[in-house]
């Protein structure tokens, strides 16, 4: 499966922006879909992660109650509202794909990553 993320740019503090990533050359549904985001000079980290159905999601305490993970099957999107953002979530956001039936944080257990989106959060 090929992922394509957009939607990053430059915003304040405090702002939100909304990220899509769009799947193809798979059956979207089966994939376990999760975020993650890479800051100058980190690991990449867990953001988010949503199940098949859209029923299940899990975050990190970093983002919890800020960032929303969602998905559309019927388009083969998953997306990513960040509401109250931080200049420390400024970083690249990466989208990725697993063929699992449950949430998962480990980046591990994703074989399929999209390329980036910067996100830049200002004072």
């Amino acid at each position: 499966v090929q992922l394509v993320e957009s939607g990053g740019g430059l915003v304040q503090a405090g702002g939100s922006l909304r990220l899509s990533c769009a799947a193809s050359g798979g059956t979207f549904s089966v994939y376990t879909m999760g975020w993650f985001r890479q800051a100058p000079g980190k690991g990449r980290e867990f953001v988010g992660s949503i199940n098949r159905s859209g029923s299940s999601t899990r975050y990190p305490d970093s983002v919890k109650g800020r960032f929303t993970i969602s998905r559309d099957n019927a388009k083969n999107t998953v997306y990513l509202q960040m509401n109250s953002l931080k200049p420390e979530d400024t970083a690249v956001y990466y989208c990725a794909a697993a063929n699992l039936a449950w949430t998962t944080s480990s980046r591990n257990e994703y074989p399929y990553w999209g390329q980036g989106t910067q996100v830049t959060v200002s004072l």
